[in-house]
């Protein structure tokens, strides 16, 4: 399943992570992030870049819903 720049972002919220968080616990660059976060919509980037990413959030806890009420979405585990 891809995600989204704004499933990224609120999943940061819902963390409290800031980028540099999120670059820590992924491995990817903080400038990266900074780029795909500012792209609305899927995530434009390498298929590992979307991996870690997703597995570094879903380790702190976050779920990805590929639909909740008619769009993607996150929630937390905890």
């Amino acid at each position: 399943m891809s995600i989204t720049s704004e499933q990224v972002r609120a999943a940061r919220a819902l963390l409290r992570w800031e980028q540099r968080d999120l670059a820590e616990a992924s491995g990817v660059s903080l400038p990266s992030i900074k780029r795909l976060e500012t792209q609305p919509g899927v995530l434009a980037a390498q298929e590992r870049t979307i991996v870690e990413l997703r597995k570094a959030l879903e380790k702190a806890g976050v779920e990805f819903i590929a639909k909740n009420g008619g769009g993607p979405g996150v929630r937390l585990l905890r």
